[in-house]
Parts: structure tokens; C-alpha cells; sequence
């Protein structure tokens, strides 16, 4: 059996962040790095005209963390936002609706997460504090912040987080619904979507944390049984 490729779209920072003037493809090296653990071969996706062309030889869609969806309203003038660059959220639209159509196993972290939900008419708290006063605080770095997880009762994909408690928090957008195609997997502390997944046999699922970040045995189950689906993807052909 070959190893299941695992297409990553690369995040587009078009406005110089990373250097003035210049357009730059970019991601955490922690994905790959967590998909090689899973015993998968992650395969970077730069953003490009046809997603049909960059998923040909791909056996699961991984969707990373990015930027921020625009809010449809103004918001306090204090609360930045980074919005996600218009070619990126076009190009990750595509890519997810081709893996829809070749059926193949996606994860969506964070970002990704949302995008799922987004596709099944799902909608987000655009900035949590503004949205949902004296919720938990969800932006805790880098560091060893966490915060508590609980399972929904009959929650689809119930095996990927049975042990995991607590999980590390980065976001300030999260969703306020999951769409039709999707259920409610798990949630935080202040009642927070955490984790979404399909119903069915098809692996489909989000979660809004960042296990890529996670210490092995943390993340483990979400990405072994996310390159199991691609390899059983792959074998099917």
C-alpha cells in the first residue's frame, strides 16, 4: 500500500507582512510534520487556477488555520481583524468542493473548521468578545494555555476525542452555527462550538483547536485516523 497524500493549501499573505511588497505562500511546518507522524506525505498546495489539477493525485484534504472571515457588519474600532485574502478563501472553496466531489476524507483545522461549516450554510461569531460577552477567552497563545472540552452526547466521530480534556485555544472567530451537513462534535467551557463532523462513513471533520501544536499522544487519534481514511481512499482508487 503507498502512502496516502495529504494536500495542504499553502496560506496567501498578499498584503507584506512577511516582507513588504513581495506576495508569499506559508504554513506552519507543524501540519506536515503531524500528517509524516500519522504516517501520511503531506503535499503543499500553492494556490492555482484549477483545484481539480491540484487534488488529482491527493487521497485526503487537510484545511489549515488562516485568516479571518470580514465581518457582514462594522465592529468597535479596537477589534482588528486579519482578513483572509480574497484568492485563498476562492482557492479553499474549490479545493473543498473537489474533495466533495472525489468523496475524499478532509480535516479542517481552526480556519479550516469554520469553512467547513460555512459550506453547509453554517455562520460564525466574527469576534467573540463583541459576539458572545463574558464568554471564556479563546486567544491563549502559544504557550501551554488550555481550556476544558467536553463530547456532545451521540456525537458522530465521538473516538477521536474520547481522553482529551483539554485542548490549546488561538482563535477569536468561532462558529455560531454548523451548517445542515455537519454536527455539533464537541464544545468548550462557555457552551463553544469545538469540533464539528459529518454523520456517515466519510470522514469529515473540523475541529477549532490546534492539535498540529499538540504534543503526540494529544493529537494523535485526530490525525491517524484522518491518513487512515486517505489510505483506505487510496487503496480504493
Amino acid at each position: 500500500m503507498r502512502v496516502p497524500r495529504i494536500g495542504i493549501p499553502l496560506c496567501l499573505d498578499g498584503a507584506g507582512r512577511i516582507r513588504p511588497g513581495r506576495r508569499y505562500h506559508y504554513l506552519d511546518a507543524a501540519y506536515g510534520e503531524a500528517v509524516v507522524h500519522a504516517g501520511g506525505s503531506p503535499r503543499y498546495l500553492p494556490i492555482q487556477p484549477d483545484a481539480t489539477t491540484a487534488l488529482a493525485e491527493i487521497d485526503g484534504l487537510l484545511l489549515p488555520g488562516g485568516d479571518d472571515f470580514p465581518p457582514p457588519t462594522p465592529y468597535p474600532p479596537d477589534v482588528e481583524f486579519t482578513l483572509v485574502e480574497p484568492a485563498q478563501r476562492a482557492f479553499d472553496e474549490a479545493l473543498l468542493a473537489e474533495a466533495e466531489e472525489r468523496e475524499l476524507p478532509v480535516l479542517g483545522i481552526c480556519y479550516g473548521m469554520q469553512l467547513l461549516a460555512l459550506r453547509d450554510g453554517g455562520s460564525l461569531h466574527h469576534h467573540l468578545p463583541v459576539d458572545r460577552p463574558g464568554c471564556a477567552e479563546h486567544r491563549l497563545g502559544d504557550g501551554p494555555g488550555r481550556h476544558a472540552l467536553r463530547l456532545e452526547p451521540g456525537a458522530p466521530r465521538a473516538e477521536l476525542f474520547e481522553g482529551l480534556r483539554e485542548v490549546n485555544s488561538l482563535h477569536h472567530q468561532a462558529l455560531a452555527t454548523a451548517g445542515v451537513g455537519m454536527q455539533v462534535a464537541a464544545r468548550g467551557p462557555d457552551d463553544s462550538i469545538e469540533a464539528i463532523a459529518a454523520p456517515g462513513p466519510r470522514f469529515v471533520v473540523g475541529v477549532q483547536w490546534h492539535p498540529e501544536k499538540l504534543p503526540p499522544g494529544e493529537r494523535g487519534p485526530l490525525f491517524d485516523h484522518f491518513v487512515e481514511a486517505a489510505a483506505r481512499r487510496a487503496q480504493a482508487g
